[in-house]
């Protein structure tokens, strides 16, 4: 929150300027001109019309300001806005159809080797990317609604793109539409807070060799596979949703090989996997609601040091899952509504250990094809024989601090 309230300062003292002229520009008119004769600190007003502007270009200290919603059209042929100075604020656009191409990645704004720059309050749509960070610092990415209509990955961009910058604030911006809803590559000590990404093509977020980041308060729902953490450490993941990510090799969210990064606090309900983790150590996963999805958390065995507890999971067809016997992580003081254990001294803990891998999970895991068996009468029974003498499930991966009743998370 200090880093938002610091970022909100720099731009809104870019806009206040003592000496500043406001110029206006028309339907009919230039933008691009009125960017000529501004100065350093000036502002641009852009009244309603359509302006059809090959590569427009902010290379100065300005504020452009677009009145009821001007439309920026980009005709499917070329990039529509492209930043190259540092404070610099846009809002109050219509930026469409920007152009396509299968070497470039074409965008509706990008903001190249600039600091300090905010994009608010803007409408993209029917764009390849919408908004490109290209070794850019201190930005705001605010309150923009972002759509397209993608197709397929190799013919969509990203809504919220970046690559090499650090120091981004993306806040209370819908994206939907396109390849990915929002993703960062080598961008490090950014927040990603109170955005909604939705039905987008491939991943709702999507982090690459980015650390030191913080993501809260997201929704990402009905996208290809969720979200995906890959390559990373030290990520924060609190108080997001991760709802109805629905497919064959679909999840919630993936954390691949990552490491000292936390996620609590978190809804996870009807994925197909609510987690996957592979490779990935040193997580903390606590505080997390696991409702009504296929698998809960499925971890790989070449994850280890995570610790798993305080969570609770609800009417999961799977709880855990598991490829491995070797047991390197923790599973302690989550609620379970499949425990079926007792509490005869009353302080809330059941007096047996809980594990929670069934042994068709298991089955399942090495043979996806046993799964048609699901809910047969001969895999009820198999459950409880593991259950009274069990031989093949790891006698390790087990809770032993099972809580009687849901947690209040």
């Amino acid at each position: 929150m200090i880093r938002q309230l610091y970022i909100l300062v720099l731009l809104i003292a870019a806009t206040v300027q003592g000496n500043a002229t406001i110029h206006l520009v028309k339907a009919g008119e230039s933008i691009q001109a009125a960017i000529k004769k501004a100065s350093a600190g000036d502002m641009i007003k852009v009244y309603p019309g359509t302006y059809r502007e090959k590569g427009i270009l902010i290379d100065k200290q300005l504020v452009l300001i677009g009145i009821d919603f001007p439309v920026l059209d980009g005709e499917k042929k070329y990039e529509i806005l492209t930043i190259t100075a540092d404070h610099v604020v846009i809002e109050g656009f219509e930026i469409i159809r920007s152009g396509y191409s299968s070497m470039d990645e074409l965008a509706a704004v990008r903001i190249k080797e600039a600091n300090y720059v905010g994009v608010r309050k803007n409408r993209l749509r029917d764009n390849f990317f919408g908004i490109y960070c290209q070794h850019a610092r201190y930005a705001l990415i605010s309150d923009n609604h972002i759509t397209s209509n993608g197709t397929s990955e190799l013919e969509a961009g990203n809504g919220i793109h970046a690559w090499k910058s650090d120091h981004l604030v993306i806040q209370n911006n819908f994206i939907s539409g396109h390849r990915d809803g929002i993703y960062f590559e080598f961008v490090t000590e950014s927040t990603i807070t109170n955005n909604q990404s939705h039905k987008n093509i491939r991943y709702g977020l999507h982090f690459m060799f980015s650390h030191q980041d913080i993501y809260t308060q997201n929704t990402f729902s009905e996208n290809g596979a969720g979200v995906a953490v890959m390559y990373s450490r030290q990520v924060t993941m609190f108080h997001n949703k991760f709802l109805d990510n629905w497919g064959s090799a679909a999840y919630g969210i993936l954390l691949k090989d990552i490491s000292d990064s936390k996620a609590a606090f978190n809804e996870f309900a009807r994925n197909t996997a609510a987690i996957y983790m592979e490779g990935s150590s040193r997580l903390s996963i606590y505080a997390n609601r696991f409702v009504q999805n296929g698998y809960g958390i499925r971890i790989q065995a070449s994850c280890d040091n995570n610790t798993i507890s305080k969570n609770n999971f609800i009417a999961n067809s799977f709880d855990i899952a598991t490829n491995g016997s070797l047991v390197l992580n923790s599973f302690d003081e989550n609620y379970w509504d499949k425990y079926e254990g007792y509490d005869l001294d009353k302080d809330g803990v059941g007096d047996i250990p809980y594990r929670p891998l069934s042994l068709f999970a298991l089955i399942v895991e090495r043979n996806n094809s046993a799964m048609m068996l699901f809910r047969s009468p001969m895999v009820g029974l198999l459950e409880r024989a593991e259950k009274i003498m069990p031989g093949i499930t790891p006698e390790k991966l087990k809770d032993s601090k099972p809580q009687m009743k849901p947690l209040p998370l």
